[in-house]
């Protein structure tokens, strides 16, 4: 760690004639990967595609630097799972059972209802919400390990009705971590499969000889496992195509700056492409924030991955008001958002674009990563303009229902008939032709 090495973050101003293009070049991050990346991609789907176990293996042991010669050498029991588990220490099987619950409570408020009603002619229409059968959860093994991903990906499936959860997790030189199999633990996942990489979505979508073909597959990773969910996605459901992470805090100017310097770190320790953008109309509080950056950045165990995300792609922006902050906002749409502002509340009516909303001076977006019971898998990339967190909704389906009574489909068979014809549909027609009456 270079403890002497400068910080340095952009400083932009709204009032610059050159601000529009200065944000358009902060925001650009193309999360597509280029046509070397695609071609491996396809090459490890098509084989584990065609020859199942086998191919997992050998990308496994080439990728991850091990020597196994079966899959069940990949595989992780529940009893396993429970003594990862039951061989922490106090502190930190609390914390994972007391985020565990926070998570569950949460989102089981989310949980759809099937409903019908009836119309006067006895029709019957409605709508059945029904789980998937099979989800499969990715989990980052690489520069850092992530029980909370474990949490957030699998609660929400449970509560959703899931019948079966299966997780795999890349253990690079074999090294398993106890916190993410616990997490698994308290989670109730089903089975872990120590894979990781293309070869881990491609077993996942495909199915082999071990490994459960799943409906859905949600979770993070690396430009590899982005583009293996993309290619395979159509064989199965996916939850979204995950940027680096980001986070826009708007302060009022009376938050204090280490706090605000911080939370900006906080997503910054991610990556060194990760996002860090604090919105201010006080010139001066901005000033402070960069002075406690510069104090406080060589205290940190993964200082030069911060410094380089707030080099490439963190900035501090000076705005002529409350009101061009919440234009920010909307035009930016950032993963998480901090409102570090007196009255958060009074924000909300005009804020029409962003992942979790963090409200008020006390609410550090960390809590939310870990505990505080809203999803963590947020969209990225400026996608929350049309995208949401993961949730219950995304492990269940609807069906409609539509059941006539004689009388409701003669009246619908009418405007059927009309409408196919226009279409020159005429099987259309006629089959709801066949049940009108006769008049």
């Amino acid at each position: 760690m270079n403890e002497n090495a400068t910080v340095t973050i952009a400083r932009l101003n709204t009032a610059d004639e050159a601000f529009a293009g200065q944000l358009d070049a902060l925001l650009d991050w193309e999360g597509v990967s280029d046509s070397a990346v695609q071609a491996r991609v396809n090459d490890i789907l098509a084989n584990v595609k065609r020859h199942g176990d086998a191919a997992v293996i050998e990308a496994t042991n080439r990728f991850d630097r091990v020597s196994v010669t079966q899959m069940d050498e990949l595989r992780l029991t529940a009893e396993q799972l429970r003594q990862a588990f039951e061989s922490l220490p106090a502190e930190q099987r609390d914390a994972l059972a007391r985020a565990a619950e926070r998570i569950r409570r949460y989102h089981e408020h989310q949980k759809p209802t099937s409903w019908q009603y009836e119309e006067p002619d006895g029709t019957v229409l409605g709508q059945q919400v029904t789980a998937i059968d099979r989800a499969g959860i990715y989990v980052p093994g690489g520069k850092a390990a992530y029980p909370s991903s474990v949490l957030m990906n699998a609660i929400p499936a449970h509560v959703a009705g899931v019948q079966e959860i299966i997780m795999v997790v890349p253990t690079p030189d074999g090294v398993l971590n106890d916190l993410v199999l616990a997490a698994a633990h308290v989670a109730g996942v089903d089975q872990v499969f120590t894979i990781g990489g293309a070869q881990a979505i491609a077993a996942l979508a495909y199915g082999t000889e071990s490994v459960p073909r799943v409906d859905k597959i949600v979770g993070p990773g690396n430009i590899y496992v982005a583009t293996a969910k993309r290619a395979v996605f159509g064989q199965v459901g996916i939850d979204m195509i995950a940027g680096p992470s980001e986070i826009m805090v708007v302060s009022d100017g009376l938050t204090d700056p280490d706090w605000l310097a911080m939370d900006l770190f906080s997503q910054a320790e991610h990556d060194e492409d990760a996002q860090a953008i604090l919105v201010s109309w006080n010139a001066q509080h901005l000033a402070d924030v960069e002075a406690a950056i510069e104090r406080l950045l060589p205290t940190l165990e993964r200082a030069d991955i911060v410094r380089e995300s707030l080099r490439r792609r963190g900035a501090l922006v000076h705005c002529r008001d409350a009101e061009e902050a919440v234009t920010l906002i909307n035009r930016v749409a950032p993963e998480h958002l901090e409102l570090s502002v007196e009255t958060p509340d009074a924000w909300l009516a005009g804020i029409r674009h962003a992942g979790a909303i963090f409200m008020g001076r006390y609410t550090a977006e960390a809590l939310g990563d870990y505990c505080a019971g809203p999803n963590h898998v947020l969209p990225t990339s400026g996608t929350a303009r049309f995208s949401s967190p993961l949730g219950v909704y995304d492990f269940q389906k609807r069906s409609s229902l539509i059941h006539c009574s004689a009388e409701g489909a003669s009246a619908l068979g009418e405007v059927a008939s009309v409408l196919a014809r226009g279409e020159s549909l005429t099987a259309h027609a006629r089959s709801a032709e066949y049940r009108i009456k006769p008049s």
